[in-house]
């Protein structure tokens, strides 16, 4: 079987939604809110019949980018601006002073999960790189650049082994700001950047649990909009493949030309790596069927060997958690649709490393 994954977000009840923009995200009243729809969300998962689950980020406080340091008191609101197609921003929180440190860390969310199901469970985990944003550019008297960067490598590095040591199937860093990255700078200079800080904390893991990291790419995903889809992936993915980590998880299904990024992909992926591409388009309205995801599955199988080949969504439904564009029916009927159509793909070889059309 081709190994088939969630990215992470799913929609909140709209209860949840209403509730925390009531109050306080964190106030214990909404415990038991958090809490039901964590547990309808991993029932629902398994219901789709999904092999890897996770937690649909119900807890993520606002969102999957700023989870770990929503609410810190060295932080002012008017950090890096994120402008997206529909013509929205989100903003991301500007350091004030130091030390850097995480306020909260995803192995919490982790810990939850686990105890509503015994299927394996993945764990997202924003990048270094994301947060290296939050960082201004006229400095921090008292407090450098470089120890900000020592500090944000520790938090992210004792993050993933958190993760990890709780059990987590994988780990997968959500890495969305690497089209934009080119988006800013076509140069390529910042997203070498980025690649290069995250590299430096992956180098800190040993090839055995980099097998078990995996990086997510995507051109972003709020309000059925983008903040980077008109960048080439072909600015983008070369460098991509240079990031220290076993698993890639890249959006497709939304792309003009699947078969070009297929080809580039191709020319760019290692023998370790395994490619999991995305068959289902998180932000379009039209539900796939399974008939179609198993035909993106055997054109994705034409350019990438079978046993590196796995397939995911192309990004999270919602992944800032104000965000009702998407329901939760549509999210889950869109993995059902990913589950099954990846399973009917029995054409697939792993010894030949091929897949035949007639399934």
């Amino acid at each position: 079987m081709i190994p088939t994954e969630p990215i992470g977000s799913i929609p909140r009840p709209l209860e949840l939604i209403a509730a925390v923009a009531r109050g306080d995200s964190e106030g214990p009243a909404l415990d038991v809110l958090y809490d039901d729809a964590i547990r309808d969300t991993i029932a629902r998962f398994e219901e789709t019949g999904s092999p890897v689950i996770t937690d649909g980020e119900q807890r993520k406080y606002q969102n999957f980018w700023t989870y770990s340091v929503h609410g810190l008191p060295n932080t002012a609101p008017d950090g890096f601006k994120i402008p997206f197609s529909a013509g929205h921003t989100r903003r991301m929180p500007r350091l004030t002073s130091g030390p850097f440190r995480y306020k909260r860390q995803a192995g919490q969310y982790l810990d939850v999960a686990l105890r509503y199901t015994k299927r394996p469970v993945k764990q997202a985990v924003i990048s270094p790189s994301a947060l290296s944003l939050m960082y201004p550019a006229e400095g921090i008297p008292g407090y450098s650049r470089d120890e900000f960067i020592h500090d944000l490598l520790a938090q992210h590095e004792q993050e993933i082994r958190q993760c990890l040591a709780k059990g987590a199937h994988k780990v997968q860093i959500d890495f969305t700001e690497g089209r934009l990255a080119v988006k800013i700078d076509p140069s390529g200079n910042l997203l070498n950047s980025f690649i290069d800080l995250n590299n430096l904390a992956l180098s800190r893991f040993t090839s055995a649990e980099r097998a078990k990291i995996g990086v997510h790419t995507c051109p972003g995903g709020d309000l059925d909009s983008t903040h980077s889809a008109e960048v080439d992936y072909a600015a983008l993915l070369p460098s991509l493949f240079q990031m220290k980590v076993g698993n890639f998880y890249i959006a497709l299904a939304g792309e003009p030309d699947r078969g070009r990024v297929l080809e580039i992909i191709r020319e760019h992926m290692k023998p370790e790596h395994r490619v999991f591409v995305g068959v289902v388009a998180s932000i379009d309205p039209e539900v796939e069927t399974a008939e179609g995801v198993r035909d993106r599955v055997l054109e994705a199988a034409e350019f990438i060997p079978v046993g590196q080949l796995g397939t995911t969504d192309d990004c999270g439904f919602s992944p800032f958690s104000d965000d009702t564009s998407t329901t939760r029916d549509m999210a889950f009927a869109k993995i059902r649709a990913r589950v099954e159509g990846t399973a009917m793909t029995g054409g697939c070889s792993r010894s030949s490393g091929t897949c035949s059309r007639t399934p």
